[in-house]
């Protein structure tokens, strides 16, 4: 018996060790795309003048590093003409703005020029419901072991209005991320929604609410579900090839990613119980 399962274990790793072969993955490289990461976002009680957009280009799937652009000229307009010129920092591809002026309802004209070509955008500053209640309870989620936090406010009946969610835990280890529009609840109270597993007492969790354009809207339910509603964040790059708003006027097929957005916003610090 010993010996039949000694020729029965060599003949199974000999079959295996034949069966075993290299793959190699053919990915073909596509030309760099333009990343433009322009989210205005107008803190409620501050004055908004400080602002920044990033510039960056698309690279290969192995590569660590994302590349940045500079030298590129970056100016928004609003409607009454008045233009904020962002100017970058130390060739690192971020530009900043040091005088923005945000003004809800107001009209804003994004323009990026590099190499002798145009990207456009436009939009306009939607106002947020301010935050005023935020709750805990240690009995969240399908087991009912998660910390669940809920965050209240109320939605102007003026108009229709559509939201953005982001709740970013400790040392920015996860970030929930969700969208909704008042449709369900124009009008009334109502609240966004965050829970998670492992969050201890003196726990930090930073929650923004953003206020957006319908067209912000719709880019963002694609993006966090691609993302599945965590990840570092609606204002990089993509995973995958996603348009936004923002349009090459030179060439219109090289379309950059990204998507020029203007929100007020609303934030919380809130410490776990």
């Amino acid at each position: 018996m010993k010996k039949t399962n000694l020729i029965i274990s060599l003949l199974l790793l000999l079959f295996l060790s034949s069966c075993e072969e290299v793959v190699s993955v053919d990915l073909k490289p596509e030309a760099p795309r333009l990343v433009i990461e322009a989210a205005i976002n107008w803190q409620k009680g501050t004055d908004g003048k400080q602002q920044k957009i990033k510039l960056s280009t698309t690279t290969s799937f192995f590569s660590s590093q994302i590349p940045t652009v500079s030298d590129a000229v970056v100016v928004v307009k609003n409607s009454n003409g008045m233009a904020f010129v962002f100017k970058e920092l130390s060739n690192s591809g971020e530009y900043v703005c040091d005088h923005f002026i945000p003004v809800i309802g107001q009209e804003y004209s994004l323009s990026v020029t590099l190499n002798n070509t145009v990207y456009t955008a436009t939009e306009t500053l939607q106002g947020v419901a301010a935050i005023d209640e935020v709750t805990q309870t240690n009995e969240g989620g399908i087991t009912r072991d998660e910390v669940q936090i809920k965050t209240f406010f109320k939605d102007p009946l003026e108009q229709d209005n559509y939201y953005f969610f982001r709740y970013t835990y400790p040392e920015n280890f996860r970030q929930d991320l969700s969208v909704t529009d008042d449709d369900l609840f124009k009008g009334n109270r109502f609240f966004s929604l965050s829970q998670k597993e492992d969050l201890k007492p003196g726990d930090a969790v930073k929650i923004t609410h953003y206020g957006v354009s319908r067209k912000y809207y719709n880019y963002l339910q694609i993006l966090t579900s691609i993302a599945g509603g965590n990840s570092g964040g609606p204002f990089q790059s993509p995973p995958t090839t996603l348009r936004g708003n923002i349009v090459n006027t030179t060439n219109k097929e090289q379309y950059p990613l990204g998507f020029f957005s203007v929100s007020e916003t609303d934030s919380r610090t809130y410490i776990i119980q």
